[in-house]
């Protein structure tokens, strides 16, 4: 099993009924895979923060566990974000 990361980007191009969401949530459930998320709220910088890039365009994340990326990327063609013009990340994280 191999867990991942998806990184939301708030780029989409129309906005995105609470409906849609909602279908998603449930394909996502379903699916067995999903293992949490949420919206990213406000943001500090500790540490050398004249140095760090801007994360402002990541609006949420969430998390899955897979053992085919292949029915992840399926899972993921339906994301509202995309569906509407968007992105998002997919990280897989590594084991350590």
């Amino acid at each position: 099993m191999t867990e991942y990361l998806l990184l939301i980007h708030g780029n989409e191009n129309s906005p995105i009924p609470d409906e849609e969401w909602a279908r998603f949530l449930t394909a996502a459930h379903q699916s067995g895979m999903f293992a949490g998320g949420s919206e990213v709220g406000r943001r500090e910088f500790l540490g050398n923060a004249a140095s760090a890039r801007s994360s402002e365009h990541i609006v949420g994340f969430m998390r899955f566990d897979a053992v085919e990326k292949s029915r992840l990327l399926d899972l993921l063609k339906i994301h509202p974000v995309v569906v509407h013009g968007g992105s998002v990340e997919l990280c897989e994280l590594p084991r350590s």
